[in-house]
């Protein structure tokens, strides 16, 4: 695949409705893979946005009654042209308020893909109760959950643990590209939410765009510990790996697996 040289020729435009912890440092990171961000949370602009986006990412964090709306309408918007949505829905079960935006949403626009953490998806699929917030993990990243859910809300799932789920609810892969520093820095999974959108737009299949993004974003992390001596050393290491990020190095040291056989 060379999508990779695709969004550095392309550019896409990304549109993210985030949260402040993770506004700048995804902002960054889609610059730094070739794509083009913007980073809004107000109504009045959602639907403007939405409509020109190559793709749109609607991250939970840090979430208010105008980020809520302007989800719903960035989402429908972008619906109506056929761009590509991505939801991360952190920390959902976690408040009532949260969690009925989070419904809203599922209810009401049509999603490319859900990617959340693995006690996230948990939720969604039914077997915990909440995910008090952005770190809740749970120790086992069950494809089958993955897979339900992936059916139930017809959307790729990238379920994100140890070692990541990616599933469209009949064909599923394992990714185990990454680094436990991701876990010592903030908003390192909302930058993947926003990495997913350039993949996702410029590929003709969201769940192959979903693993090849996953796996990529796990390299960078990957080579950036090679630099890095810890946190702070490695966030602009990070950075600076996936300016230098090319499909050759992503065919290299990916270390995915796509599950054969039966539907899970």
């Amino acid at each position: 695949m060379n999508l990779i040289a695709k969004i550095r020729e392309d550019k896409p435009f990304i549109f993210n409705i985030t949260n402040e912890v993770a506004s700048n440092f995804a902002a960054n990171g889609l610059i730094a893979i070739g794509a083009s961000p913007a980073m809004s949370h107000t109504p009045k602009e959602a639907k403007d946005y939405g409509e020109i986006a190559d793709a749109v990412v609607l991250n939970l964090g840090t979430l208010t009654e105008d980020r809520g709306e302007a989800m719903v309408i960035a989402g429908k918007a972008a619906n109506e042209k056929g761009v590509p949505v991505i939801l991360d829905p952190i920390a959902v079960g976690g408040t009532a308020f949260r969690t009925e935006i989070i419904n809203e949403i599922l209810a009401t626009v049509k999603l490319a893909v859900i990617r959340a953490n693995a006690g996230e998806i948990a939720v969604l699929g039914g077997t915990m109760d909440k995910a008090k917030g952005p770190d809740s993990v749970i120790e086992e990243n069950d494809p089958k959950i993955a897979a339900a859910v992936a059916r139930k809300f017809n959307a790729v799932v990238i379920s994100t643990g140890e070692t990541d789920v990616i599933t469209d609810g009949v064909r599923t892969a394992l990714c185990k590209n990454g680094h436990e520093m991701l876990q010592n820095i903030t908003a390192s999974g909302c930058l993947l939410s926003s990495f997913i959108g350039p993949f996702v737009s410029v590929g003709d299949d969201v769940f192959e765009a979903g693993v090849y993004a996953t796996a990529s974003y796990g390299i960078a992390a990957e080579l950036a510990m090679e630099k890095a001596v810890g946190p702070g050393t490695f966030i602009p290491a990070l950075l600076d790996e996936l300016y230098f990020l090319t499909d050759e190095k992503a065919e290299k040291y990916k270390q995915t697996q796509e599950l054969k056989g039966t539907r899970i």
